[in-house]
């Protein structure tokens, strides 16, 4: 999986909660989506995600949809990562709230031509 694709799906906080869940054991899609309030259809569509990204495998048992981590896909972003050691760790979630707020002040300034 190109690495971008793998960035842009971590790029989301409910997708990189779903991860996180999922870190425990494999879950039913359902129970993917309880703790979300949003619609079973939007989960399904960070599933997809996550699922073209590599992160994440779903399989059908019965009647019920599981997802799987998988892990080799963030296996290849961490090695990456890996070779900026150098710099300190970034917490995204900081991070995404820095940037709306840098995007956020910068506004007036781009709309004063």
């Amino acid at each position: 999986m190109p690495l971008d694709t793998v960035f842009a799906a971590l790029g989301d906080p409910t997708r990189r909660a779903i991860l996180a869940m999922l870190l425990e054991d494999d879950m039913a899609v359902t129970d993917v989506a309880d703790p979300f309030e949003m619609s079973l259809a939007a989960i399904s569509k960070h599933l997809g995600v996550l699922t073209a990204a590599g992160l994440i495998s779903q399989e059908k048992r019965g009647r019920v949809k599981w997802c799987k981590l998988e892990p080799d896909a963030m296996r290849e972003a961490s090695i990456w990562m890996q070779s900026f050691g150098q710099f300190e760790a970034v917490n995204l979630d900081d991070f995404e709230r820095f940037l709306a707020a840098e995007l956020q002040d910068d506004a007036p300034e781009l709309s004063k031509g």
